[in-house]
C-alpha cells in the first residue's frame, strides 16, 4: 500500500526542496549589509509621504469588484467550450441545449454590463 503513495511523497519532497533550498542558500550564502537607506520604507521608488491608512475613492473598489465579477463569469466559458466539443460529436439535441443555455448566460452577462455602463459605474472622472 505504501508503494502507491511513494510517487506522491517524492513529488511533494522534490517540490518543497525546489522552494526551500534556494531560500536557505540565499539567506546563508548571500551578503547581508543592511543600512539606513535599505531599511527605509518606500512606495513605488518614492519616500512615503502620506499615512498608510489613507482613504481610497469608492469608485476604485467598485471598478475592481465589477472587473472581478465579469472576469469570473467569462472564466465559466472555458470549461463549457471544452465540454461542448464532446457534445457536438455525441448528440445534436444536447448540443443545441448547451448552446442555448450558454447564449442565455451571455445575454444576462451583456445585459448586466449594459446596466452598469448606463448607471455610470464604469465612468472614472
Amino acid at each position: 500500500m505504501l508503494e502507491n503513495y511513494l510517487p506522491v511523497l517524492l513529488f511533494v519532497f522534490v517540490g518543497l526542496a525546489f522552494g526551500v533550498v534556494p531560500l536557505f542558500l540565499g539567506k546563508t550564502l548571500g551578503p547581508n549589509r543592511p543600512g539606513a537607506d535599505k531599511m527605509a520604507a518606500y512606495e513605488c521608488g518614492f519616500d512615503a509621504f502620506e499615512d498608510a491608512r489613507m482613504k481610497f475613492d469608492v469608485r476604485y473598489y467598485l471598478i475592481a469588484i465589477l472587473f472581478i465579477l465579469f472576469d469570473l463569469e467569462i472564466a465559466f466559458l472555458f470549461p463549457w467550450a471544452v465540454v461542448f466539443k464532446d457534445f457536438v460529436d455525441a448528440q445534436a439535441a444536447a448540443m443545441w441545449f448547451m448552446f442555448g443555455s450558454v447564449m442565455v448566460f451571455l445575454a444576462i452577462l451583456v445585459i448586466g454590463y449594459i446596466v452598469e455602463w448606463k448607471n455610470g459605474a464604469l465612468d472614472w472622472e
